[in-house]
């Protein structure tokens, strides 16, 4: 099958180099990311898909899924690019409390949703992000402390499989498959729907909190002091930022999912340090837990890097801390634990985390900063090397990162078993192939 003829077997759209419209269909949401594909297909249904993949299994090319286009990693070249966010369909099912989303829904959109009756995803931090990736790829929520990765509330998956086919993978009917889309990526399947458990939300309160860099060592000093004995339904996340031309900051991000006035009473502790130049705290809507962090919600270029705590020593103190943010715009601590911790019975490949804290570096992506931001983040992270766990968040990955820094190594060699079966010609290709 031509071009030609996969574009009269679509309702959805295809667009082919030179075809206007074409890059932007292409770019990805990390603009500092290169993603020259062959085509670009919007597929307007679950049958669409259908027909991309098998277009793509008779040509011997790949076919790589992208909602949204977060995560893009490159290197797919040849790859036919398709663009599922018009599955965006989103049912609540307030009773049973599962939520029914298409592969192309966000995190705004299901917050809002569920918000409605009380109830909430394990959502991450910025409204924007697709669902699809992120929870295949484990997904690092605001209240993963008290419930988990976000995949291990899946409940059932509806995929296109490798041949084509629709088919819905459940722990019953395909346990394997089952378990490495709870965390393995996007590498066995192409998602386009999936249905997950909902989460009581009594209430919501947190905020973020800043204060002049100069007072660094006091705010982190603090940070750990309320992570030392936060209750699960209370995450924290200290942050270094600065931007250019701007002074340096330093300030701790919160959300305390139950009881408002238990939230409030538990970050009374942050008034104790007192200076502080702009504070948000208050109740916030399940539907606004976005604002928290006001992440851009417009493509941009970035450079990240993302590592994982074995503990917060004497040269986390010195590297994090002491030395300038620049070039960097944003040093992150995030505190895990809880849940995240301990093992789940039936849970999937994102596993448990048993490093209590991440760490989270971010730059401009901009031409003439690439080079001294990597090297910036290469430097501090040689220097943390010994309080590195080596392993990362599949969803912290970069461009430059591969599958394997995100697992162990049986949990690796399980799913490249589970590709190799299902996908033996390597028609579907995750950002991050687990092969790779």
């Amino acid at each position: 099958m031509s071009f030609p003829e996969l574009r009269a077997a679509l309702t959805g759209q295809i667009l082919l180099p030179g075809d206007e419209g074409f890059d932007a269909a292409a770019q990805p949401w990390n603009t500092t990311v290169a993603q020259p594909v062959a085509a670009v297909v919007t597929a307007a249904s679950v049958a669409d898909v259908a027909a991309v993949v098998r277009h793509a299994a008779d040509a011997g090319i790949q076919v790589v899924a992208q909602p949204t286009g977060h995560g893009a990693a490159g290197g797919i070249d040849t790859a036919i690019l398709l663009r599922t966010g018009q599955l965006d369909r989103i049912e609540i099912d307030a009773d049973q409390r599962v939520a029914t989303v298409g592969a192309g829904a966000n995190w705004g959109a299901i917050q809002a949703a569920a918000g409605a009756h009380g109830l909430t995803g394990l959502a991450g931090s910025n409204p924007v992000v697709g669902v699809t990736g992120y929870t295949l790829g484990g997904g690092l929520s605001w209240f993963s402390r008290k419930y988990g990765w976000a995949s291990d509330a899946v409940r059932a998956f509806e995929i296109v499989d490798a041949a084509g086919d629709p088919v819905r993978v459940t722990a019953d009917s395909d346990p394997d498959l089952f378990w490495a889309l709870r965390g393995g990526g996007g590498d066995f399947a192409i998602v386009t729907g999936f249905e997950f458990e909902l989460f009581p939300a009594p209430g919501l309160y947190g905020g973020r909190v800043m204060w002049p860099g100069e007072r660094t060592a006091e705010v982190f000093a603090l940070f750990q002091r309320v992570t030392a004995d936060a209750p699960d339904e209370l995450s924290v996340w200290f942050n270094r930022v600065q931007f250019p031309g701007a002074p340096a900051m330093v300030g701790l991000d919160a959300a305390y999912l139950g009881d408002p006035e238990r939230g409030r009473a538990l970050l009374a502790v942050l008034d104790e340090l007192g200076g502080a130049v702009s504070d948000t705290r208050g109740e916030i809507a399940i539907a606004d837990l976005g604002t928290i962090t006001a992440e851009p919600t417009a493509p941009s270029p970035s450079v990240s890097r993302g590592e994982l705590f074995t503990e917060l020593g004497d040269a986390v103190l010195r590297t994090v801390l002491d030395e300038p943010v620049a070039p960097l715009i944003g040093i992150q601590v995030r505190h895990l634990g809880g849940a995240l911790a301990r093992a789940r019975s039936g849970g999937g490949a994102a596993g448990p985390v048993t490093e209590p804290y991440a760490l989270y570096l971010l730059g401009l992506g901009l031409p003439h900063l690439i080079e001294s931001v990597r090297q910036r983040q290469d430097e501090m992270v040689a220097a943390l090397s010994g309080s590195l766990s080596g392993r990362k968040p599949f969803t912290f990955l970069n461009a430059s990162e591969s599958a394997a820094a995100a697992f162990d190594a049986p949990t690796l060699a399980r799913l490249r078993e589970i590709k190799q079966v299902r996908d033996p010609k390597s028609v579907i290709r995750s950002n991050f192939p687990v092969l790779g």
